[in-house]
């Protein structure tokens, strides 16, 4: 299991990132008009998976609109948004926001992909919620990069996982 911390307090997480250089584990979860989407369905594009707590919260939002930016004109370049959130409330805030170059994903529905990635919090009051994070992966379904922010409150580095596509 790996780390974070909530306000400076240790958070556990289920298990680690996939390892950079490793094939990316593969997942479905929820798009926001309620149908699925599997990584596999992806291969042949870079992937920026954007995992997070929920939008409910300022840093998830902002890290949503802030991918949603700099995503935009990256060639082959897919990224996903994914939260425990429900599909609902993330194309909701998606169409308020418009977020055109970013796929919202909920994994309410099936709790492998929490797993599979370790992201998901063991304790505190997030505990159930996903770990803040960052994988990319390649056209290969290669992790080329991965990051498990180390204070939940905080956003993620942008320029490292732009640098790793």
């Amino acid at each position: 299991m790996a780390k974070t911390a909530l306000k400076g307090n240790p958070v556990n997480t289920s298990g680690n990132l996939p390892a950079k250089g490793s094939k990316a584990p593969e997942f479905t979860l929820v798009k926001s008009d309620l149908s699925n989407l599997s990584l596999t369905e992806l291969k042949g594009k870079k992937v920026i998976l954007n995992i997070f707590p929920s939008l409910d919260t300022s840093v998830c939002a902002t890290s949503v609109r802030k991918f949603n930016q700099l995503a935009a004109g990256k060639a082959n370049t897919v990224v996903l948004a994914i939260s425990k959130d429900l599909p609902f409330a993330m194309g909701r805030f998606c169409s308020t926001e418009g977020i055109t170059n970013v796929t919202s994903l909920s994994g309410f529905r099936d709790s492998a992909f929490g797993k599979a990635y370790g992201v998901d919090l063991t304790d505190s009051a997030l505990a159930g919620l996903y770990a803040r994070s960052i994988v990319v992966v390649d056209e290969n379904g290669n992790v080329k990069y991965t990051q498990l922010v180390p204070e939940i409150t905080t956003e993620p580095d942008y320029d490292s996982a732009l640098a790793a596509l």
